[in-house]
């Protein structure tokens, strides 16, 4: 049996990061995953995924991520049960991440950020040339 997951998308907020009673740490934060499609009128959709990350890479992913930086889970889909105050019955479906990759740089992700959704090229410059000797090359 195998129960793997990797997605790639966008923090929808900060992580919030807590510690259980022992003292292990935890972090929740959702991702925000776009579709391989467009709805009906036109515009991508989205999947949110909740996703908790425990331990050293807790902490690592509260000093590290923010809001809108686009990020990799890897992990499994883990579904849990409580009782609410109600006396119903809640199902929870949630990513249990193993790794988490920072696919932006601080300022990459803060850029974006300020071009309020516009597309932004990475790869971008100021027009001049790049000098590469064939010495620098793989092949």
């Amino acid at each position: 049996m195998l129960n793997r997951i990797i997605l790639i998308g966008r923090l929808t907020r900060d992580p919030e990061l807590r510690y259980t009673p022992a003292g292990v740490a935890v972090t929740q934060f959702t991702l925000a995953v776009d579709r391989t499609f467009t709805g009906q009128s036109g515009e991508k959709e989205a999947d949110f995924i909740p996703v908790v990350t425990w331990r050293q890479l807790a902490e690592t992913c509260a000093n590290y991520l923010r809001k809108g930086r686009l990020t990799a889970v890897e992990g499994r889909i883990q579904v849990r049960n409580y009782e609410n105050n109600e006396g119903k019955r809640v199902y929870v479906t949630e990513v249990i991440a193993d790794n988490v990759r920072f696919l932006e740089s601080n300022s990459t992700a803060s850029s974006q950020q300020q071009q309020q959704g516009n597309q932004v090229d990475p790869y971008s410059g100021d027009g001049k040339a790049i000098d590469i000797s064939d010495d620098d090359l793989p092949f």
